[in-house]
């Protein structure tokens, strides 16, 4: 396995792992409504933006299917053995 190869492994992993921007979103809100930090309030009108969470959940879509696609090719390859 090369370096771009590895790479790509531990992105898909990181993204398919549930680190969604929705449950940094709900998260975000908890803690403006406790305290409105303007950094925070920042991180939550980005993670509230229809484009940023249309492209999140895309990227989560792919590395799921791209999961799949190598699982099945493992067990396609572990039954012709």
């Amino acid at each position: 396995m090369d370096a771009a190869e590895a790479g790509g492994h531990a992105w898909r992993a990181s993204r398919s792992r549930g680190d969604s921007i929705e449950l940094d979103r709900q998260a975000l809100a908890r803690l403006i409504e406790y305290d409105a930090d303007p950094f925070e309030v920042e991180l939550y009108e980005w993670s509230s933006d229809p484009l940023q969470r249309l492209l999140d959940r895309a990227r989560r879509s792919y590395a799921g299917q791209y999961r799949r696609h190598l699982r099945r090719r493992r067990d396609r390859d572990r039954d012709r053995a």
